[in-house]
């Protein structure tokens, strides 16, 4: 028996409202049916947003490995990450939550202050050896609410060939300035400068977090004088001509697109695209976001948490909290975070991964400075700040409005 007790079931008003408030829509009754466990108690649930791994995959063999070696059977239903958040917050409501819920490190705190998930103190998931900075995108309230089960973050990626025609030494690359200085010669030299995206979505704010957060800005503050200059970095790049015009539309995937046709010096984007970058031919290297002065800026991170949601039955805890902590071993990370280009959260996996590829080593320093979304207690207020966030971007890089003005009218429509 565990030693902490049932809690009352979220009602369906409170469930409904974070998902608007994060931007999930609802869903129609019913949509928790596929976590159903019956009265086979030897079979346990597990949601996860890798639809792209079907039966018979890597991870599904996983999962089936890990429910053997607790004793049981794995039901398992692969979403959609908008969608698995839907009907992570009905099932809750509904009492038909899976043992298992691998999420998305943003929705954890929407979970949580829904009362859905067990922290690690009830449940007894060992945190101990993961990255701190990691952890903290799942917490809430001083709470931990699961482990993550890889991260992947931004970087720079730049092209060796455009650098060298234009006469810039990636070494020389410290800083804003010198960042500044090198889009400036490679422009000169009839070349691309770099790309990114600003899309009005989540992805432009994920992608203008590393450089807010590098001038020192916190989001808390959003027209503070750090956050001014770094908007006001992207604005003078598009001025000038060192980035494109199409940032305003592109998406992670459209300014890879960019940086692929060979033309660019540098690409802000993710982990996730280093297959992309062996397939394009390109000879490429990886370089950390620099802050304002130098060093290595904060990025948010991106992967998943392993979590265990509250159940109406607590003796089914025992077994789920050992099939997450099989998920989650040295080993099993270390597979499952090659499988999906994410970059482990312990360093004892960290230095496996690189000792096994080199060309993660930007990415796991990438990876140690970033920053989840959510931290510093932010839980569900984030997705409002990065919505007026982004509406700030879109208005400064479009000529509507300056920076300033800009992250002005943000922060008073946060407030």
């Amino acid at each position: 028996m565990n030693s902490f007790s049932r809690r009352h079931r979220p009602t369906a008003a409170v469930l409904i409202s974070l998902a608007v408030a994060t931007g999930v829509t609802a869903c129609g009754s019913g949509s928790g049916s596929s976590g159903t466990k019956g009265a086979d108690s030897g079979t346990y649930t597990v949601w996860d947003p890798y639809p792209q791994f079907a039966k018979g995959s890597a991870w599904t063999k996983l999962l089936d490995k890990c429910g053997t070696a607790a004793g049981v059977k794995i039901k398992r239903t692969g979403f959609d990450t908008s969608d698995l958040t839907n009907k992570a917050l009905l099932a809750a409501q509904q009492g038909n939550s899976p043992d298992i819920l691998i999420v998305d490190n943003p929705v954890v705190s929407t979970l949580a202050e829904g009362g859905v998930l067990t922290t690690t103190d009830e449940n007894k998931l060992d945190t101990s050896k993961v990255d701190l900075n990691l952890l903290a995108a799942g917490q809430s309230g001083g709470k931990t609410y699961g482990t993550p089960i890889g991260a992947n973050t931004l970087a720079l990626y730049y092209n060796k060939k455009v650098l060298k025609e234009a006469g810039v030494d990636i070494a020389s690359v410290k800083d804003w300035t010198s960042l500044t200085a090198a889009l400036e010669k490679v422009k000169k030299a009839g070349k691309k400068g770099i790309t990114f995206s600003a899309i009005g979505t989540e992805e432009g704010s994920f992608q203008f977090l590393p450089w807010f957060w590098g001038a020192g800005a916190k989001l808390t503050q959003l027209d503070s004088a750090q956050g001014e200059s770094a908007l006001s970095l992207w604005k003078d790049w598009v001025k000038a001509g060192y980035a494109p015009n199409s940032v305003l539309n592109n998406t992670q995937t459209t300014s890879w697109q960019e940086f692929a046709t060979g033309d660019y010096a540098f690409a802000e984007n993710g982990t996730w695209q280093l297959g992309n970058a062996k397939k394009a031919g390109l000879d490429y290297g990886v370089l950390p976001i620099p802050g304002a002065s130098g060093g290595s800026a904060a990025a948010p991170t991106g992967g998943e948490f392993v979590t265990l949601p509250v159940q109406d039955d607590t003796g089914r805890y025992a077994t789920a909290q050992k099939l997450a902590t099989c998920l989650t071993s040295t080993q099993n990370l270390y597979d499952t975070d090659t499988t999906l280009s994410y970059v482990a959260p312990t360093a004892e996996v960290q230095d496996k991964q690189v000792a096994a590829n080199a060309e993660l080593t930007p990415w796991v320093a990438a990876v140690k400075a970033a920053k989840g979304r959510t931290s510093d207690d932010l839980g569900t207020k984030y997705p409002k700040i990065s919505e007026q966030m982004w509406k700030a971007v879109q208005s400064a890089l479009s000529g509507s409005k300056s920076p300033k003005d800009a992250l002005t009218d943000a922060q008073s429509a946060v407030k």
